[in-house]
């Protein structure tokens, strides 16, 4: 912490001192927080309307569903090497190299639409023939692999600067800072994207909204360089020597992490079954837009209204829920954040069409955001002194490549023309299914971290 205020803040927490705490962190995490505001809102404009960017460019359920299993081996690949190579050297270099490849990506996903189609030979597989003309939605796999470089690549970086900066008892409130910029860039940029395609259709209006994102990304990318002022020769940890480094931080991964590892994978699984799929259930399968208050918008534009009440819900719990973990431990807010990710699936999917019931739905949603600075504290806590990198950046390595094929899976669910009969039931492929389902696992994932969750030492008193 930048003052003694903080050492202090134990004697008695409420929600203006957990605020006034945040804001006195160290100048360093304040600059990455900015970055994570501006690199959140270009996120959120775009990423999750990409599903339905990509079914207007002709893919469907299936390709949607290995579009979100690419973003899942991503999410697998890219932070430990990313963190690894914070590590080695230094993390402005590092977030900014990552930053510049995000922008070009916002870029690729904008032009899309104008880029070639691909053609590939057809080649005859079980009686399926693969291959053909790809269309324009091919390019969108192209710009995933770069605009996911900042918030991938830079996961283990940005970790790491949170640990140095902030004090073991503190690292909730520490990642609250970042957590609350990088969640009102999410409440703006559903919000600005909202805007933005109430006046324009869909098709034209997001490629407006991706330039835009580009933008805001260009500046970050310039505002994170020139104001993040860590000294270059303390470094975050050691450089990374190959596989055998991965499988030495993988095998000495703190005891108290592997409960959360596997609780958390399983929810992380269940939610990437259907979390590409939000965005059609509202403008597809539910087909809900919004009037009141004068306005009148058509259900992508209120898709971006219900982000944003989101995320408000996320912002206003965050400080307060994470204040309350230093009193209550880490476990029951992490659980807390656990049991919304698992639930809000099978709530979507069988909601009535009716907007009001939707933007309570989303405002429920926000709760679960509002453990993830305790969640990233039980990651990096028992991390030591220089390894806060490479732990995180080996904790998501394992979570994310279980992870790889849950939007795959999901999209076969949720897109299938198939009945399977078992016993005299049968079970019938689309989005009832795949929604479902994925609540099932991911209660399996709540009720396990309930039983087998451990507490963080720093944390283990209150």
């Amino acid at each position: 912490m930048a003052d003694g205020a903080a050492e202090d803040a134990g004697d008695g927490v409420d929600a203006l001192d957990s605020y006034r705490q945040f804001f006195a962190l160290e100048p360093d995490v304040l600059v990455l927080s900015v970055a994570m505001l501006v690199f959140s809102l270009a996120f959120q404009m775009t990423t999750r309307y990409v599903p339905e960017y990509m079914y207007t460019l002709g893919a469907g359920a299936g390709i949607v569903g290995l579009y979100g299993s690419l973003g899942n081996l991503i999410s697998a690949v890219y932070p430990y090497p990313g963190g690894a190579l914070s590590d080695r050297v230094g993390s402005r270099v590092a977030l900014t190299a990552f930053a510049v490849v995000t922008t070009l990506g916002f870029v690729v996903w904008a032009v899309a639409p104008n880029l070639p189609a691909i053609s590939v030979p057809v080649v005859a597989l079980g009686g399926l023939e693969l291959g053909g003309t790809l269309g324009p939605w091919i390019w969108v796999f192209v710009g995933l692999l770069l605009t996911q470089a900042w918030k991938s690549f830079g996961l283990g970086a940005t970790f790491a600067i949170v640990k140095q900066s902030v004090e073991p008892g503190r690292l909730a409130m520490g990642f609250a800072s970042t957590e609350i910029f990088r969640r009102v860039g999410f409440l703006l940029g559903p919000a600005i994207a909202a805007v933005v395609l109430a006046v324009y259709e869909f098709r034209v209006g997001f490629r407006y909204v991706l330039l835009l994102a580009a933008g805001f990304a260009a500046v970050a990318t310039v505002a994170q360089h020139v104001l993040y002022d860590v000294d270059e020769e303390d470094t975050v940890g050691d450089s990374f020597e190959g596989l055998d480094t991965i499988r030495s931080d993988l095998r000495d991964l703190p005891e108290t992490l592997r409960p959360l590892l596997v609780a958390d994978t399983l929810i992380r699984f269940a939610n990437g079954m259907v979390y590409v799929f939000f965005v059609v259930v509202v403008t597809r399968y539910l087909d809900v837009g919004f009037t009141g208050f004068g306005v009148s918008i058509g259900p992508a534009a209120f898709f971006g209204v219900l982000l944003s009440v989101e995320m408000a819900v996320a912002i206003l719990t965050k400080v307060p829920v994470s204040a309350l973990a230093e009193r209550t431990g880490l476990k029951p807010v992490v659980g807390l954040g656990f049991l919304v990710y698992a639930v809000f699936p099978v709530l979507l999917i069988l909601a009535p069409a009716n907007q009001w019931v939707l933007v309570a739905l989303f405002a429920f949603s926000g709760l679960r955001f509002a453990g993830l600075p305790a969640h990233k504290a039980l990651i990096v806590g028992p991390a030591e002194q220089d390894t806060g990198g490479r732990v995180t950046g080996a904790y998501y390595l394992v979570r994310n490549t279980v992870v790889i094929p849950s939007a795959a899976v999901g999209g076969l669910l949720y897109g299938g023309d198939w009945t399977l009969r078992v016993a005299g039931a049968s079970v019938t492929a689309g989005p009832e299914l795949a929604f479902s389902l994925a609540t099932a696992i991911g209660l399996v994932g709540v009720a396990y971290f309930a039983l087998f969750g451990r507490e963080f030492e720093a944390y283990a008193n209150g």
